[in-house]
């Protein structure tokens, strides 16, 4: 494994095959991490018939674990920033572990909640340590090539992760999902702690005027973030509602999942090697896609052909490519360390997924699932206005 990673002096040359295994090791993390926190989502319905609720409160059950993950990642980021980065991140995945199988046994909704709780703790540190943990193992030019790897983990949660677990559940269970989720936690760790190297403390910036407009960039970035999120996750959380209420049957909700979450691959893979060639055209095409996909789902709804082609386009363009982008903008913003920098995309994120479901869960019950997507488009076009307003923050070159 070697010893600890410090951060070289320029040129940093060190390209992504020079850092694979860590970072596919970082990728897996985020798989079972990505899973841990949608897993709710594809099981609304099967939770909500076992514990007795309709589904705009069990789909709370998003908002209490992003919540939990909004307000302490940036605190928590701060108080562990002299802690070693590699046990810190071992101890997130065992804890996923740990709220997964209270998850699994947890006889009320009030128990359940709790334990998604202690889930998006984890959470809350694990993103802060997996962004800053990318952008240390290469060097600064191959950055969004780096986050374009890692963020594949992520796109494998929603791909392979949550169908999975969706057709486990509808098949054998929900509370059995959770299990399985557990030991690939416990495994996931162990193969972080032998394959990722260690990494050194990430260096502040300097420079107070610098400073200054490096945070606003910083500060423009992950509120666009935040929008994006927010948008995403009101039409999203309730994605299986939308697909039933389109017609699709309960066992076909986890092979579709499946196969939209395949289209953020398709995604990532065009969007991917731009982040470091033509970053700002990149976003814009990204962000247009995810609206325009959701107008699709809007003007579709009920029927389900329709519906599935604009949820193809609209996830295919989120599913991937959204977190890459914001993640490599925030850190080639340059407001703050790698960490914190990471934190305020945790941040901003899980903000955007909580308020998202949140939002959501009002508008299905006030409106039905017919107004989500056009909720979600109207607040996904103030992140395409943020991007075009703001040269500084996503700017045309890397």
């Amino acid at each position: 494994m070697g010893g600890v990673i410090d951060q070289p002096a320029e040129p940093d040359d060190r390209t992504v095959r020079d850092a694979w295994l860590g970072l596919v090791a970082l990728a897996i993390a985020t798989l079972v991490a990505i899973t841990t926190e949608m897993a709710p989502i594809g099981l609304l319905p099967d939770i909500s018939d076992s514990l007795g609720l309709d589904e705009s409160t069990t789909g709370l059950l998003v908002t209490v674990y992003a919540g939990v993950v909004a307000v302490l990642a940036v605190p928590l980021t701060l108080g562990t920033r002299r802690l070693p980065r590699r046990p810190l991140l071992l101890g997130t995945l065992l804890a996923y572990a740990v709220s997964n199988v209270a998850v699994c046994f947890a006889p009320t909704f009030a128990v359940l909640a709790a334990a998604r709780a202690v889930g998006g703790v984890s959470h809350a540190l694990f993103f802060s340590l997996s962004i800053a943990y990318t952008a240390r193992l290469v060097g600064p030019l191959h950055v969004g090539r780096a986050m374009t790897v890692v963020t594949l983990g992520g796109t494998g949660g929603f791909m392979i992760g949550v169908p999975l677990v969706t057709s486990l559940g509808n098949a054998a269970g929900w509370r059995w999902s959770f299990a399985v989720l557990a030991v690939a936690c416990v495994l996931t760790a162990a193969l972080v702690l032998a394959t990722l190297p260690p990494v050194g403390p990430a260096p502040a910036p300097r420079g107070d005027d610098v400073l200054r407009t490096r945070r606003t960039r910083l500060g423009v970035v992950v509120g666009t973030n935040a929008l994006t999120f927010l948008g995403h996750y009101t039409l999203y959380t309730y994605i299986a509602v939308v697909l039933l209420g389109a017609g699709l049957s309960s066992g076909a909700v986890g092979p579709v999942l499946f196969v939209l979450s395949g289209m953020g691959l398709i995604g990532l893979w065009l969007a991917g090697p731009r982040l470091d060639r033509s970053p700002r055209t990149a976003t814009l095409a990204v962000l247009g896609s995810v609206a325009v996909g959701m107008v699709v789902v809007g003007l579709g709804y009920p029927t389900l052909g329709v519906v599935l082609a604009g949820a193809a386009v609209w996830c295919g363009a989120f599913g991937g490519p959204v977190p890459t982008v914001f993640q490599t903008a925030a850190i080639r913003a340059h407001g703050a360390t790698a960490d914190v920098a990471g934190a305020l995309v945790n941040t901003t994120s899980n903000a955007g997924i909580a308020g998202g479901a949140a939002l959501g869960s009002w508008v299905l019950g006030a409106h039905g699932e017919g107004a989500l997507p056009w909720v979600g488009v109207v607040i996904v076009a103030g992140a395409v206005a943020s991007v075009v307003a703001s040269r500084s923050a996503f700017p045309a070159r890397a």
